[in-house]
């Protein structure tokens, strides 16, 4: 920021705009928003106001305009509101033949096509409407750093509108052109606008290209050339902080390539000094990995038990060839006594091969249980594949004589073991890196499901990522990964979007038959877009904790009533563009489980009209973590210019598997399953198939659970049972446990097993969080 001021204060003597008065807003979830603030009673108003008027203590809606999006969330979610720091800042007006008068856009019909931007800011906007196609010429007319403001222009068919785009969406090089045809390119103070454009939108390399070629149109301008070291300074800063977030994200290979690789010239010594200790950094764990390698292959050389010793050399093996700086924490028991001269070599072998198996910081030296704990995982593996040739029993059989066959040792080895069908081979190879179209069986008597999936760079089984689960709209899956990871760039080798950039593993399910024009709310594509998140979870590295659903037009509708109908898998849902119907009008209350992000067009057909009575019971409400963003002056799009603003979003959100207490409604029969309990034989009453929609009469069915002070839990369903499932996070298993399912109360021991324990990991594919022991109404 120093760096930008002095640049700023140095460089150019031109007078800036400065910034209307704004604030910046803090939510409780950790993220940012800054605009000019107010108040409103509801969404629907759908005109900015600066809390003029009315009913204050009624208008619970807070309103950020920062002239590019409105942003609207609950006056309960905000922590802080604090002045925006002053500031300047560039805005150039294009002059264009506006037209006097004309039909008001108000309503923007579905995009047919959009031509890019002549040099003279101008382009045609195709759109469907009720009348046909029709062809609407828009011209470019002010350009700030963070937003362009472009218009309607005059023509025979003349349109009076006013829509906003991210200024950085658009290239440099039709930036430069549309802004020198404006600007007096003989004038220099003219061309500097541009540089200072750019340096206040904190693209550093195009500021510093546009100056080079100032000062090369400008010789007298000569002196200037020092500034650009100042400019290469700040893109070097951002570079800096594009390798920590990789580092962050778990790709060090890129990394590391970019630190050997970091431009030196005119940057900073701390800056150099910063880079050549990164390197440090990596280059310390790649000795401490070959110190490690070492070691374990001098203590296998000298165990010489031959009942044992070809367990234990194929452990080491696994250990040389997986280890990595995702997992050399796990040998770190094994490191800090591999020197003792008081232990056996088999002892510090048993370090190494528990803290694989088990987690760092779960070392022990007995040999005996460190290959038990090898031999279970192995079998934990076949168990929780799901393969329909498995032997269930028998390997329940087998885990009752294995010293680490027990609850406490399996959920180690569940969290630590890479997922249990990472090594199959995977189905519908692809030349792209880590992108695969995946199967995964169906409801029963249907066909399989379909998905692909995209893995980010440097991916590592052993490692759990952040995931999201995409569904398509008008568009298709794979179009759905490109959106997210981005497209493939052949001469880099890897996509280059922002799922690719934070380490996201991105998911697109075969969710809609083809011709599909609408959601349908089905049980059907509840399971396409559930079963192949659980087949995900049983091939990739999943963080189940911090996975999201999203998805466009359709695809957003899909995923807005699939979330509020299964809340307890998503540590958020994004829809994009989406429309309130049926089922999700009536679960608005599970959005107080459900952290959601919705992103819309300001004239997207009545998607306003039809969603407002939703959003208010949103936003209106003190305990929902709800954000609406809307686009001014835009309409049915797939808004890749919000895709930082929605990682940021995620990257503030984690799931909470085990709620205190939860309510939760259900008018289906296969809504419920909710957090930890499940139920059967809803009331018919409150059962409504998505054919027979609606029922006038019909009323939700609601589910509530409270984990108990006194070591229980209590739930009531109004179901025709009920099966209550326990982890060590709700209760004592060594105390008595109170269970009050409905009018039954049960007093009992909770005994944690394998058996519970391994078939809930095989069904949910959740290896993070799996349950130990249940509970079930129908038992005496």
């Amino acid at each position: 920021m120093m760096i930008r001021t002095w640049l700023a204060a140095l460089l150019f003597s031109a007078l800036l705009v400065p910034l209307a008065a704004a604030d910046v807003l803090t939510l409780k979830n950790g993220m940012t928003i800054e605009g000019k603030l107010g108040k409103i009673a509801s969404i629907g108003e759908g005109v900015f106001n600066n809390n003029s008027g009315g009913d204050v203590a009624l208008q619970l809606i807070v309103i950020a305009d920062d002239d590019l999006r409105r942003v609207y969330v609950p006056s309960y979610l905000v922590k802080d509101v604090q002045p925006s720091p002053p500031a300047l800042e560039e805005h150039i007006h294009i002059e264009q033949r506006l037209p006097q008068s004309g039909s008001r856009v108000l309503i923007i019909g579905n995009s047919i096509r959009i031509t890019p931007f002549d040099q003279w800011g101008r382009r045609i906007y195709t759109m469907n409407t009720v009348r046909g196609n029709i062809d609407v010429i828009q011209g470019i007319t002010e350009i700030t750093p963070r937003w362009t403001k472009v218009e309607g222009l005059q023509a025979e068919h003349a349109y009076i509108w006013d829509m906003r785009m991210r200024t950085s969406s658009i290239p440099r090089e039709t930036l430069s052109k549309i802004l020198r045809q404006q600007l007096d390119s003989s004038d220099a103070d003219q061309r500097l606008k541009i540089v200072r454009l750019y340096l206040q939108g904190e693209r550093y390399q195009d500021a510093a290209l546009e100056l080079a070629e100032v000062i090369r149109d400008f010789p007298e301008l000569s002196d200037l050339k020092k500034q650009i070291s100042g400019l290469r300074q700040l893109a070097s800063q951002s570079l800096i902080r594009e390798i920590e977030l990789r580092q962050s994200t778990g790709q060090h290979t890129l990394a590391y390539q970019m630190l050997s690789r970091f431009p030196d010239e005119g940057v900073a010594g701390e800056t150099l000094l910063k880079v050549r200790q990164m390197i440090t950094d990596y280059d310390s764990i790649a000795a401490r990995r070959a110190r490690a390698v070492e070691l374990l292959e001098k203590y296998a050389a000298e165990f010489n038990d031959p009942a044992l010793k070809p367990q234990v050399d194929a452990a080491i093996e696994e250990i040389k060839r997986d280890c990595s700086i995702n997992t050399i924490n796990r040998l770190t028991d094994f490191m800090r006594l591999a020197d003792d001269k008081g232990l056996l070599a088999e002892e510090k072998l048993a370090l190494a091969i528990s803290g694989w198996i088990l987690g760092s910081n779960n070392g022990t030296q007995n040999l005996a249980v460190a290959l038990s704990a090898l031999e279970v995982r192995g079998l934990v593996k076949q168990y929780v594949s799901n393969k329909v040739e498995v032997d269930k029993a028998g390997i329940l059989k087998q885990l009752e004589s294995q010293e680490a066959g027990t609850p406490d040792y399996i959920s180690k080895i569940l969290l630590n073991m890479k997922p249990p069908l990472s090594d199959a081979e995977a189905f519908g190879k692809s030349d792209i890196p880590g992108y695969t179209l995946m199967t995964t069986p169906g409801i029963p008597g249907f066909k399989d499901f379909q998905y692909y999936v995209q893995l980010p760079p440097d991916y590592d089984p052993y490692r759990r990522y952040p995931t999201i689960v995409t569904l398509n709209g008008g568009s298709t899956p794979e179009q759905q990964i490109d959106w997210w990871a981005g497209s493939y760039n052949e001469q880099l080798g890897m996509r280059m979007g922002q799922a690719t950039r934070n380490g996201y593993i991105v998911i697109a399910p075969v969710w809609r038959e083809e011709h599909q024009f609408n959601y349908q709310y089905s049980a059907q594509e509840h399971a396409a877009v559930l079963y192949s998140l659980r087949g995900a979870m049983r091939h990739f590295s999943i963080d189940s904790d911090r996975v999201f659903l999203t998805g466009h037009s359709l695809g957003g509708d899909a995923a807005w009533d699939i979330g509020l109908a299964h809340p307890d898998l998503w540590a958020g849902v994004l829809p994009i563009v989406a429309t309130a119907d049926k089922y999700v009008s009536r679960y608005w209350e599970n959005a107080r489980f459900l952290p959601m992000y919705f992103v819309h067009g300001q004239y997207d057909g009545n998607k306003l009209e039809k969603n407002a009575r939703d959003w208010d019971r949103y936003l209106q409400k003190n305990n929902m973590d709800v954000t609406v963003v809307e686009y001014l002056g835009r309409g049915h799009e797939h808004f890749q210019e919000e895709i930082q603003e929605m990682f940021e979003w995620m990257g503030h959100h984690v799931r909470d598997f085990t709620p205190k207490e939860f309510k939760l409604s259900s008018m289906r029969p296969w809504d419920n399953f909710f957090y930890w309990v499940e139920v059967r034989d809803l009331p018919a009453r409150g059962q409504v198939l998505p054919a027979e929609w609606p029922q006038a009469k019909a009323t939700t069915t609601d589910v509530e659970a409270k984990i108990l002070a006194t070591n229980g839990v209590s739930v009531q369903s109004k179901s025709g049972g009920a099966t209550v499932y326990f982890t060590p996070d709700m209760v004592d298993f060594s105390k008595r446990a109170t269970i009050n399912i409905d009018r039954r109360s049960f007093d009992r021991e909770l005994k944690p097993t394998a058996e519970v324990m391994l078939e809930d990991a095989r069904t949910r594919a959740d290896r993070q969080h799996p349950f130990w022991a249940k509970v079930d109404t129908s038992e005496k």
